[in-house]
Parts: C-alpha cells; structure tokens; sequence
C-alpha cells in the first residue's frame, strides 16, 4: 500500500508542476480517481489518504464498489481516516435503462451525449425529487469509436439539456486519443476548451457551468495547461 501513497504523491506533485507552468491555483484542480480494477483495499487505502472523489465506467462495477466505501466509512474514522464522505462520480457510458441505479449514487455524471440520456436522467431525477449534475461528453477527437456528441452538434444538445428541469448541466467532459503525439492531445483539450468558453460566453449555459473533464492518467498535465478542473485518473495510481 505504500506504494499507492508514493504513486499519488507523485500525481500531486505532477498535478502543482502543471498548474505552476499554466499559471492556475492547485486547489481549482479536483482529482477523481478511477476505481475500475482496483481490489476494495486499494480503494480503501486511496480514501484512508484523503481522496474524497472517485469515479466508476461501469454501473454494475459503481453500485458493488460505493456499497463497499459505504461500509467502510461506516466503521468509523479510525479506519476511514479524515474522510466521512465520498463523491462518486459515472465516468462510462451511460444506458438510460441504467439511470435509475446510478443516480442515487453518483454526484456527477460525466456522460451525457444525447438528448435521450438527459431526457431519462431528468424523467428520474424528478421521481425521485433530486437535480441530477451532469456533464455533456463531447467527441473532440472525431474517432467513431468513441462516445459523445459531435463538437458541431455540442452547442444545440447543450440549449436542449438546459430546458430539462431536473438537471444542472456543470460542464463538459472529453477524451483525447491514446497517442504518443502530444500536439493531437493537446488539440483535442483545446478544441474542448473552446467550445467550454464559447457556450458560457454567449450564456447558452447558465452560471454553474464550470467544470472542464479531461485528461486521464496518460495525458492529465496537457489537460492542466488546457484549462481542465476535473481529472479522471486510474492506473497512474493503481498499476503495478
């Protein structure tokens, strides 16, 4: 386990390195870390050191893991450490015959790229008397096999979300491609990054629209210089 701690020591210090290089503040950076494949005592280490967000592709995997860290922080701070309470957040794709186990659990979802997805979240949400969080997932990379909404279409989908009354609409969410050619990443983080800029300058989004998700393990500090607030980061901290 003592690895896992030297391992998000590490992405800490990565993470500050960005930000001082960009010019941003540590704290404007929230670092969730991705459980998929982890043993539960990994987990339970990662939030025995203080992580208070993490995150979850698959529902099946989500409902097991966030039963577990319930029972875990209900056995008591002595085991738990500083942490009493954890954010989950749905980082996958999303079926909407999948909505109603996922929102009673997640505090953000990531994965929103259709105007049926977000009709069946806020259809939910409204029986069950919540405001689901959402983010648009948008396909900066235009690869077919990817998920999210095509960045021509972002800004429409986004104007169709916000007349949805049982969702926040906080943000957006991306994925660049898994290369080694940093200047495809890193335009994939822009182009993400202008249309963030865009939707709230012309008020197409109201004034919660502030979140930027992207970059994972292999790519989080170019997402740090590209203006990201969210990191989704997995096997930096858990391989090996």
């Amino acid at each position: 386990m003592a690895k896992i701690s030297e391992r998000i020591k590490l992405v800490k210090d990565a993470i500050r390195s960005a930000c001082t290089r960009a010019g941003r503040d540590f704290g404007d950076i929230k670092l969730v870390v991705v459980t998929k494949s982890a043993a539960i005592e990994a987990v339970k280490e990662v939030i025995r050191l203080g992580v208070t967000d993490l995150g979850e592709n698959r529902v099946q995997q989500l409902k097991k893991v966030s039963g577990q860290v319930s029972c875990f922080l209900e056995e008591g701070q002595e085991n738990s450490g500083p942490v009493s309470k954890v954010n989950w957040h749905m980082i996958g794709h999303l079926q909407r015959n999948k909505v109603r186990h996922v929102l009673p659990i997640a505090s953000l979802i990531h994965s929103v790229d259709t105007l049926r997805l977000a009709e069946e979240i806020s259809s939910a949400a409204a029986k069950m008397n919540v405001v689901s969080k959402v983010l648009l997932q948008v396909n900066t990379s235009n690869e077919p096999q990817k998920y999210g909404v095509p960045v021509g279409a972002a800004t429409h989908l986004a104007e169709q979300i916000e007349t949805l009354p049982n969702i926040e609409l906080a943000g957006l969410m991306t994925m660049a491609p898994l290369t080694h050619r940093k200047s495809v990443v890193r335009g994939c983080f822009v182009r993400a990054r202008e249309l963030f800029v865009e939707m709230r300058g012309e008020r197409i989004v109201g004034p919660r629209f502030t979140e930027l998700s992207m970059g994972m393990s292999s790519d989080y500090e170019v997402a740090i210089e590209e203006g990201a607030t969210i990191l989704r980061i997995g096997s930096a901290i858990f391989a090996g």
